[in-house]
């Protein structure tokens, strides 16, 4: 359920920003609003199997009487726009630090992705829902119907970051490459990730995406202890992306070349995005979900 993952004071400001998509609000990514008209079309597309939730009046009975399964009829735009939510599960996503409240990037991520999806839902545009680390690990295909509102708060709220101990596979850019082929053309692709890793190949993988016709987000969730470093003592680090390796170091000491090795990480990475054409916003897992959505929705710069 979407009170799994968002409280009541949430969806009261959700609720409210929804009168801004109404209204057409330029700065959510240029897809997001691309055609005032709903509902479907009369050009008939494929048909994908029936899953519990989908209205039985899009069941081709047909097909049901020649093979005794339940499929449904999809039309070429069923709906102004299709979104695929992409949540990153990789063990970084893990870290939770004192100001986060004990909540992890993940968690974060996943109640932000169902805010998107709450509203999203509600002004008739489908959603669909991907989770991976190394290798694709849930996907929901996009629907438009409030009862998919939650399967993908369910599966949202079900994510767990991969253990450190698990070992590695294929590289997370990988994932995302595998992928593309897997959404239709011309929708809206929104990453939710801590953006950890090979720059290059994260952008290159991204452009892909932009490429087949389709605006990308990437909100790059980071924890407050990971922008400014606040450790002062002799502290140990674990890697979660590899739990045996430890480390104990004088943070103290360290902070000022973090902070700059940081700060160069982030422009390069905002460069390497912005080449390809990718809108970036960094967020910090203290922020309130409603308060990030309503900056993208009035930023006017499509979150970059």
């Amino acid at each position: 359920m979407i009170t799994d993952l968002l409280q009541p004071a949430d969806l009261s400001r959700l609720r409210n920003l929804q009168v801004l998509v109404r209204h057409r609000v330029e700065g959510f990514c240029s897809g997001l609003h691309r055609s005032p008209n709903k509902g479907q079309s009369v050009e008939f597309r494929e048909h994908r199997p029936y899953s519990k939730g989908d209205a039985l009046r899009g069941i081709d009975w047909k097909v049901f009487g020649k093979s005794d399964r339940l499929y449904i009829r999809q039309y070429e735009e069923e709906t102004n726009l299709r979104c695929h939510l992409v949540v990153d599960s990789s063990g970084s996503m893990a870290y939770s630090g004192s100001r986060s409240g004990g909540q992890s990037k993940l968690r974060y991520a996943s109640r932000l992705a169902a805010a998107m999806a709450y509203l999203m839902i509600h002004q008739q545009d489908s959603v669909g829902l991907v989770s991976f680390d190394e290798s694709i690990r849930r996907y929901l295909p996009p629907r438009s119907l409030v009862t998919h509102l939650g399967a993908v708060a369910t599966c949202l709220h079900e994510l767990k970051p991969t253990p450190a101990d698990v070992e590695r596979g294929e590289p997370q850019d990988f994932a995302l490459q595998t992928l593309v082929p897997k959404l239709r053309r011309g929708g809206l692709v929104v990453l939710f990730s801590d953006c950890f890793g090979d720059i290059s190949k994260l952008a290159q993988s991204l452009s892909q995406f932009v490429q087949a016709k389709n605006d990308v987000l990437v909100f790059q969730v980071l924890d407050p202890d990971e922008v400014d470093f606040p450790f002062q003592n002799m502290t140990q680090f674990r890697s979660l992306e590899a739990g045996k390796l430890l480390k104990r170091i004088d943070s103290g000491r360290l902070r000022k070349s973090y902070l700059q090795r940081f700060e160069k990480f982030q422009a390069e990475l905002g460069e390497a995005l912005g080449r390809s054409r990718v809108n970036w916003m960094p967020v910090t897992s203290d922020q309130e979900v409603a308060s990030v959505l309503a900056q993208l929705l009035t930023s006017g710069r499509n979150g970059r």
